[in-house]
């Protein structure tokens, strides 16, 4: 009888079962993006306004990645191509220092729209399924039922810097207006926006990390080995394995010893913890 097969690198001695046909996502075009968006406008709550406008000078804290909003559309000139429209909200913190040197936090919506092109190939026959849809399907969804789906993924962007200014910025191609936002947005700042033309503002300077790719339904003929049972038992939350788990944790001998040398942060979790503070 074969060894166990588990999930990873295939051994050339594993006995391949049965060959299976799955229904799955198969992608068709991908990128990846490192997008520098420089002087974003920063729509601020009504009592953070009142803070801004007081200000002598801003620093920035974290920013949150809250929500993407995706949409596709087909690319008349080329077929098989589409366009994938994303728009990025975000929920900004910040200081604010007056006259007096005391910080106080302020918070905001910061919204970042881009466009990119990916193949989807072509698909004519429309997708139905008998999962329950609360609401029905509205007439964008019964029209476009043959349409790859976009899926973005990204990480919370590393603030990169904030500035206060007292006139828009101009020629600023990232400060187009924002007036409407979908409810549960506003919902979590639990405070009305203010998307006005307030004569003082607050512009921040993110780097954002994405992957974008256009999916479409598939039939795959797959190897299946057998079924998979996990043999990791569960982990409880006693204070047994606390302490466990912290043993495993080795002594951090650099927090205690200045480092010799200051290198530039290279990687997303380094730069993400300097930059902001």
């Amino acid at each position: 009888m074969p060894d166990r097969v588990y999930p990873g690198p295939v051994q050339e001695n594993a006995a391949i079962r049965e060959a299976v046909s799955i229904h799955t996502n198969k992608i068709f075009d991908s990128c990846r993006d490192k997008d520098c968006i420089e002087d974003l406008r920063l729509y601020p709550t009504c009592e953070s306004q009142r803070v801004i406008d007081n200000a002598v000078s801003v620093r920035a804290k974290e920013a949150r990645l809250m929500y993407v909003n995706i949409d596709v559309e087909e690319v008349s000139f080329n077929r098989g191509f589409f366009t994938v429209d994303i728009r990025y909200f975000y929920r900004v913190h910040g200081d604010a220092f007056t006259l007096s040197n005391k910080p106080i936090e302020f918070s905001g919506l910061a919204v970042f729209d881009k466009r990119v092109i990916l193949f989807g190939s072509e698909g004519t026959a429309k997708i139905f399924t008998s999962k329950t849809l609360l609401g029905g399907m509205d007439t964008r969804q019964l029209e476009y039922t043959n349409l790859p789906t976009a899926i973005v993924e990204a990480v919370d962007p590393i603030v990169l810097g904030m500035k206060l200014a007292d006139v828009p910025i101009m020629n600023n191609r990232f400060d187009n207006g924002v007036s409407e936002i979908p409810d549960f947005i506003s919902d979590v700042f639990g405070s009305e926006l203010m998307f006005d033309n307030a004569p003082r503002r607050v512009y921040v300077t993110l780097g954002q990390f994405s992957i974008i790719r256009l999916e479409r339904d598939t039939q795959l003929l797959m190897p299946s080995y057998d079924y998979f049972m996990p043999d990791k038992e569960c982990l409880g939350s006693n204070e047994d394995d606390a302490c466990t788990l912290f043993s495993k944790i080795h002594f951090p001998v650099d927090e205690f010893f200045p480092p010799d040398t200051l290198d530039a942060p290279d990687g997303y979790r380094e730069a993400k913890s300097q930059f902001g503070k």
